[in-house]
């Protein structure tokens, strides 16, 4: 492997291994606050008892968030300087304003909400965890919208061989930061729900605060559903912006290499990326169309035209990204998401009018759930940004452009080995805090959270 190949490599583990703890964060901070709200309004303790219990496994989550997140800061400068060189001045500006706005809103008040129960009047303290939440989505929103800057640049000019800024608004209000943010947000949520749902199970499995976990649990596959049915509106809207700017992301998902009308989407497919043709595709008649066009016959391009096309364009080079990753990653992407909503559906029956599933084998596969929307969250962003290839960013910079051009194979090896093993140490530690705090279980509570304070420390 080279200097570029290891870059990548290093920048895809950190930004993976980071992003599962990303969705759980945001889902988890609206899940705390909404019970922390149905305990303020009610008074009743279960739900007291849920908020505390929710919101340590939400911080443990949080703080190695944090500290995955820092890295990747870093490897900007470190082996994509010319990429930091060429966008700064753009893909700074969202970064900063994540930074300054939305991370220490979220962090401060966080802080009070951690140290302020018995401090702050009750509404005030659901306040904090409120604005916590809401700052945790908007610096998702931020860091959205530089990577859909990536996507597609708007807001920019060239001048002296770097992009500068002219337009933070139209950077903000880039269409693919639009139609992704949501899809990101209801995945969040619905990795949240499946979290919540599985160590739900866990409980009643054993029997422990039954009454307390089916009221958690059935807000957790109601979150589901939910989440599901914005995951999949969301995603067919984003595959039409998809179509329009990448197109050859879209081809490469489907495995389509001529332009065709109504065109199906692909179940299975086996082909020949050298001669640019499939000897078997199993398709949904028209599906592609309507996926990418809302119509039933809509033109969608194919790889081979649109290679034709980009050389054209662009000049001579090979402009496919890595087709059979594409595709696969788009499929199981959408697999584990259904997987992940075909289970919510599951338990909402199950635990319709008061009941509870009387086998074990179903409270096992909520356990085994938790797994799908992370699955799920992390084939999106590899065919997110594989998709995008040779593009770093798309139509301006390619990836071997960015790579830093002092950094050497050695150096590269050696933070690539250290950086996985520290985050494989760090993953051991959240699992183990986790597993820890889970079995200890939720605290009884009193009526009011402070007859309880030294019980409950963080």
């Amino acid at each position: 492997m080279d200097v570029l190949d290891l870059s990548r490599w290093q920048f895809g583990i950190t930004t993976v291994y980071h992003f599962l703890f990303v969705p759980l964060t945001i889902g988890l901070s609206i899940i705390v606050a909404g019970l922390q709200t149905a305990w303020y309004r009610t008074k009743k303790p279960e739900y007291l008892r849920l908020t505390r219990f929710w919101g340590r496994l939400f911080l443990i989550n949080f703080a190695m968030g944090v500290v995955t997140g820092i890295v990747q800061e870093f490897q900007f400068g470190m082996n994509w300087s010319d990429y930091s060189r060429f966008v700064g001045d753009v893909f700074g500006a969202p970064l900063a304003m994540e930074g300054l706005m939305a991370f220490f809103l979220e962090s401060t008040f966080l802080g009070l909400w951690i140290f302020g129960w018995d401090k702050l009047s009750p509404k005030l303290h659901l306040a904090t965890i409120w604005v916590a939440a809401i700052g945790t989505n908007v610096s998702a929103y931020f860091i959205l919208a530089a990577n859909s800057w990536m996507q597609h640049p708007v807001g920019y000019r060239i001048n002296n061989g770097r992009a500068e800024l002219t337009d933070i608004w139209a950077v903000l209000t880039n269409p693919t930061t639009l139609v992704t943010f949501p899809h990101v947000i209801f995945g969040a949520f619905l990795t949240a729900a499946a979290f919540v749902l599985g160590i739900s199970a866990w409980f009643l499995l054993r029997k422990r605060d039954v009454d307390l976990f089916r009221t958690s649990a059935r807000l957790a596959l109601v979150v589901s559903l939910v989440s599901a049915i914005g995951v999949s509106f969301s995603g067919h809207w984003q595959a039409q912006i998809m179509t329009e700017q990448q197109p050859m992301k879209m081809a490469a998902a489907e495995a389509l290499w001529e332009d065709e009308s109504a065109a199906g989407f692909s179940l299975f497919a086996v082909g020949d990326v050298e001669n640019g043709r499939n000897h078997v595709n199993l398709q949904i008649p028209y599906g592609l169309s309507l996926l990418s066009t809302n119509t039933l016959h809509g033109k969608v391009e194919g790889i081979n035209d649109i290679q034709a096309r980009y050389q054209a364009l662009y000049g001579p080079g090979d402009y496919r990204p890595v087709v059979g990753l594409a595709y696969w990653s788009f499929r199981l992407m959408i697999g584990f998401g259904a997987l992940a909503a075909l289970l919510a559906l599951a338990g909402l029956w199950l635990t319709r009018r008061g009941r509870l599933p009387a086998g074990r084998w179903a409270y096992r596969l909520a356990i085994a759930g938790i797994g799908l929307p992370f699955l799920a969250n992390t084939m999106g962003w590899i065919f997110t940004e594989m998709g995008r290839q040779p593009w770093t960013v798309f139509g301006l910079m390619r990836t071997a452009a960015a790579v830093s051009p002092g950094a050497d194979v050695a150096s590269v090896a050696i933070t690539l080995a250290g950086f996985t093993l520290v985050y494989a140490v760090l993953a051991v530690i959240e699992v183990r805090l986790l597993l820890k705090f889970i079995r200890i279980g939720p605290h009884e509570q009193a009526a009011e959270p402070e007859a309880a304070l030294p019980a409950l420390s963080y």
